[in-house]
C-alpha cells in the first residue's frame, strides 16, 4: 500500500526529475489538463473539476500513507508532486470557465507559467498556507495557487478568448 502511496504522492514518478521536480510535475499536469480539456461530448467541462477533487483526495491519502508531513514540523519533500498536480489543473479549470475548451499553447503556457510564479512566489494565503503542516497543509498551497491562477485566468480568456482559447 505505502508503494502505491508514493507512486500517487510522486506524480507517477515525475517527482522525482533530477532538477525542478515541482515544474516537472506541473508540465504533466499541463499536458494531462490538456487532453482532459479535449474530451468529446458532455464529458469535457467537468473533467478538469472532477480530476482536482480525485487528485486532492487521492494526495490527502498518499501523502498520510507514505509518512510524509506528520512530524511536527512543516514536511514537504520535493518528490511530492500530487500536490502540484491538483493545483495546476485548478488553475487551467479557468480557462474552461472562460468558455475555452480548446485552450491555445499560449493559454496553457500561461496557466502553466501563472500557477508556477505563485507557487514559488506564495504570496498572502498561499504563503500561509504553505507553513501549515499535515498532508492538508502541503496539499492547500498549491489548491490556493491554483484558485488564484485560475480566477486571472478566467478573467484574461475572457476578455481575450483569441489569445487563450
Amino acid at each position: 500500500m505505502k508503494a502505491l502511496a508514493v507512486a500517487v504522492a510522486s506524480g507517477l514518478g515525475s517527482g522525482y526529475a533530477p532538477r525542478a521536480p515541482g515544474t516537472a510535475g506541473s508540465l504533466l499536469a499541463v499536458l494531462t489538463g490538456a487532453g482532459l480539456m479535449l474530451l468529446p461530448g458532455g464529458m469535457s467541462p467537468w473533467a478538469l473539476p472532477l480530476a482536482v477533487l480525485a487528485a486532492s483526495l487521492a494526495g490527502l491519502w498518499a501523502i498520510r500513507t507514505a509518512g510524509v508531513g506528520d512530524g511536527g514540523a512543516h514536511e514537504d519533500p520535493g518528490w511530492v508532486v500530487i500536490d502540484e498536480v491538483a493545483g495546476q489543473w485548478l488553475a487551467l479549470v479557468g480557462l474552461s470557465l472562460a468558455g475555452l475548451a480548446h485552450p491555445t499553447p499560449l493559454g496553457l503556457l500561461a496557466a502553466f507559467l501563472l500557477f508556477r510564479l505563485l507557487d514559488i512566489v506564495k504570496p498572502g494565503p498561499v504563503g500561509w498556507a504553505d507553513r501549515q503542516g499535515g498532508a492538508a497543509g502541503i496539499m492547500a498551497d498549491d489548491l490556493i495557487a491554483g484558485a488564484l491562477a485560475a480566477g486571472v485566468l478566467w478573467a484574461a480568456g475572457s476578455r481575450w478568448p483569441w489569445a487563450f482559447g
